[in-house]
């Protein structure tokens, strides 16, 4: 589970509950038991990506995954054990029930069937058949990829309590973050190295994945993400300075190198 967790990534998410949470008055300290959560999720759901019934991968971080480095039954107990222990921190959160309840819910929407593994089952029966089209794949990676992602924006505003115009605008950066996340992730895939991504580059070309640049080309997959990043934008302009935190964390997605 440490070898999992510990040295290394980029904790995209937990900064997300933080930079929300912080933004609109949330009790920072609150907010270390669901940002450690968001992050257990994500990954449990890496350990279980790279075993070999799903992307077999034998390299993360910059190190060998964990059914490599351990074996396959280790690497699936751990990845559940991280799951559990996920949800256990946040149900012991410093704040009321209510706002507990809803975190729960929405990290557990976020894992499952609505989110992660649903998007997950998209992918492996899209891998090696004909590219769905553009919308399919967006559902797709709004489901894999922008779930936990979209949650953990969710979660720091419950814990802030916000409204739901506040709400409304966080939703719609977080949707518009999630989708371009996933985007750069395909093109770093294309034009990245191994050593500098702490994974293995050209797998989706190699597997035959579905990608954007697959169905965009490179060109247009790098036109859609300025679209998303003025998207973020504008999602994030009416809540004023407060937000200046969520607006770096979204030009990060756009402009990172792994």
């Amino acid at each position: 589970m440490r070898h999992a967790v510990l040295d290394g990534g980029k904790r995209m998410r937990p900064l997300l509950v933080y930079a929300t949470g912080t933004a609109f008055g949330a009790d920072e300290a609150a907010l270390d038991a669901p940002a450690a959560a968001v992050e257990l999720i994500h990954a449990y759901s890496l350990v279980h990506d790279d075993l070999p019934a799903m992307d077999d991968d034998a390299l993360r971080r910059g190190k060998p995954t964990v059914h490599v480095a351990f074996d396959e039954a280790t690497a699936i107990l751990a990845g559940d054990a991280l799951q559990a222990m996920a949800f256990e921190l946040l149900s012991d959160a410093p704040v009321s029930a209510g706002i507990r309840v809803a975190a729960l819910r929405e990290l557990a929407v976020a894992a499952g069937v609505r989110g992660m593994c649903g998007g997950q089952a998209l992918d492996v029966d899209a891998t090696g058949n004909v590219l769905p089209d553009v919308d399919a794949l967006q559902r797709l990676h709004a489901l894999k990829t922008g779930a936990l992602l979209r949650a953990a924006v969710r979660i720091g505003a419950d814990f802030a309590g916000v409204d739901d115009a506040i709400a409304a605008r966080l939703d719609a950066f977080a949707d518009a973050l999630g989708l371009a996340f996933q985007i750069r992730d395909d093109l770093l895939d294309i034009e990245g190295d191994s050593t500098t991504l702490g994974k293995t580059a050209g797998k989706d070309v190699a597997q035959s994945k579905a990608t954007f640049p697959a169905l965009l080309g490179v060109d247009g997959s790098r036109a859609r993400l300025q679209q998303l990043a003025m998207q973020m934008e504008d999602a994030l302009a009416p809540l004023g300075a407060r937000t200046q935190m969520l607006a770096t964390l979204g030009r990060q997605a756009i402009d990172r190198t792994r």
